[in-house]
């Protein structure tokens, strides 16, 4: 009964327990109260709570599903108050038994200390009478715990249920296509900003985990970070030029074990292995260009396609392994990513923020780390990391921040298991990074580090 309680009780105490401050909504006759705005002008993320003052349409499924859960924190009240007095009467009884148990401890001792003046026989009767009851010991103070929980459980749900029954009260009028705007609205802002709170500053990378040994000694693999909850496939591309199928496994547990597969033939040859899948399509550098691909899986055609104005390709300004990585895709909490080079740009890095639909540029940023340099490279939380190299001794030293423009020289080792790394890429929903290392297959987990100021919350 224990653990479960105490996971009950972590749960009404989340719920219950977190503390926001009010701010005047910005138009006080849309009847809403925003308790925080969801990022302020330096880009900085405040969660964002927003409620009805008044009511809401009756027939919106919302307003069902706020009865159903009043419902069940009703029942729940009701299990509480069963469990408790079932609970009083075990712990008056417990209690009882500790009065005497504690008694009993006594005497024995005293009979300890003048165990010559007793009778032998009553001696040997009372020390294994109190052998029998000293495991209760232990017992009791489960008990008195679990009377405490019980007691903080009936608080939690009586605050619950006071919070949801005055905004059943509430429930009315509002316009449901009115009202579904603004819940859409804010289910997006929160998205936003909970995934830029769980954005961090990369500060360890774990041993390499190897999940298959196959392919050639260059390639790539990938799951699909906005995947639909169960969505586990694997994508799979072996070699880095003249190369058009794409191996669909259906999870990543047929990844690792059997050789059951869908095959996807790709309008076009890719070029290098910086390819991403997205929400469902596949972007990809077509070879010898510096034209970017969208294949949509589903309809098996190109949705999109652009050009990267100015990037080099062929060969020409390709990472330190060579193989065609002139353009390397990339996906990170922030959406799309390219990275490249330029003339322009003297052949050092550029990067550039891609619109998912229509490939169009949003924001450029030139770096002064030389292309050709850099060994491999991964976005995390807008910021480029770099490693020194792709064979032997690896690390990632090299960091430039998008959302300040600047740069720092970092020191974080990255195990190169089999010596030769040839894709690296980062997964923001699993946190791994995953990596083509001379034929084997491997993920890293990465550790994230966030100082929240108090400006931020």
């Amino acid at each position: 009964m224990q653990p479960a309680s105490k996971l009950l009780s972590l749960t009404l105490l989340v719920l219950m327990g977190t503390e926001l401050t009010q701010v005047l909504p910005a138009n006080p006759e849309e009847s809403w109260q925003v308790y925080s705005s969801a990022q302020d002008s330096e880009g900085r993320c405040v969660c964002t709570v927003v409620a009805p003052q008044q009511t809401m349409c009756s027939r919106d499924a919302r307003t069902k599903q706020l009865r159903q859960l009043l419902e069940k924190v009703q029942n729940m009240t009701q299990s509480i108050q069963n469990l408790d007095q079932r609970t009083q009467k075990d712990l008056q009884y417990v209690q009882r038994m500790e009065v005497q148990l504690r008694g009993l401890e006594s005497k024995f001792k005293q009979v300890e200390e003048s165990h010559k003046q007793n009778i032998a026989k009553q001696y040997k009767a009372i020390k294994a009478k109190m052998e029998e009851l000293r495991p209760m010991i232990p017992v009791l103070e489960e008990y008195k715990a679990d009377a405490k929980l019980v007691m903080q459980f009936k608080e939690e749900v009586k605050n619950l249920t006071s919070v949801l029954s005055e905004l059943q009260e509430e429930i009315g009028a509002f316009d449901y296509e009115e009202l579904h705007n603004r819940v859409s609205n804010l289910e997006e802002r929160l998205r936003a900003c909970m995934q830029k709170l769980a954005c961090g500053k990369l500060t360890g990378i774990s041993d390499a985990i190897t999940i298959k040994t196959s392919g050639s000694r260059y390639g790539s693999w990938m799951t699909d970070p906005l995947a639909a909850d169960g969505d586990t496939r694997v994508w799979y591309m072996d070699g880095y030029h003249n190369n058009r199928f794409v191996r669909e496994y259906k999870s990543m547990a047929d990844f690792m074990y059997s050789d059951n597969f869908t095959s996807h033939r790709l309008p076009h040859p890719w070029s290098g292995t910086g390819q991403v899948v997205y929400n469902g399509s596949i972007y990809f550098n077509k070879f010898q260009s510096n034209t970017i691909i969208k294949f949509d899986f589903k309809t098996a055609t190109i949705s999109k396609s652009g050009q990267l104005d100015y990037a080099g390709y062929n060969n020409r300004y390709h990472y330190s392994w060579g193989g065609h990585s002139d353009i390397d895709l990339m996906v990170d909490e922030g959406g799309l990513w390219a990275v490249y080079a330029t003339n322009q740009n003297a052949g050092n890095i550029v990067i550039s923020k891609i619109n998912p639909l229509t490939l169009q540029v949003i924001k450029s940023y030139t770096t002064n780390h030389p292309k050709r340099s850099a060994g491999e490279a991964f976005m995390i939380c807008g910021t480029l990391y770099v490693t020194n190299g792709y064979s032997g001794g690896t690390k990632v030293y090299y960091a430039f921040h998008t959302n300040s423009s600047t740069y720092e020289y970092i020191d974080i080792p990255l195990q190169n298991k089999y010596s030769h790394i040839s894709m690296l890429d980062y997964n923001p929903r699993d946190r791994a990074l995953y990596a083509w290392n001379n034929g084997h297959q491997v993920l890293y987990n990465v550790t994230l580090f966030h100082v929240i100021r108090s400006e931020e919350l």
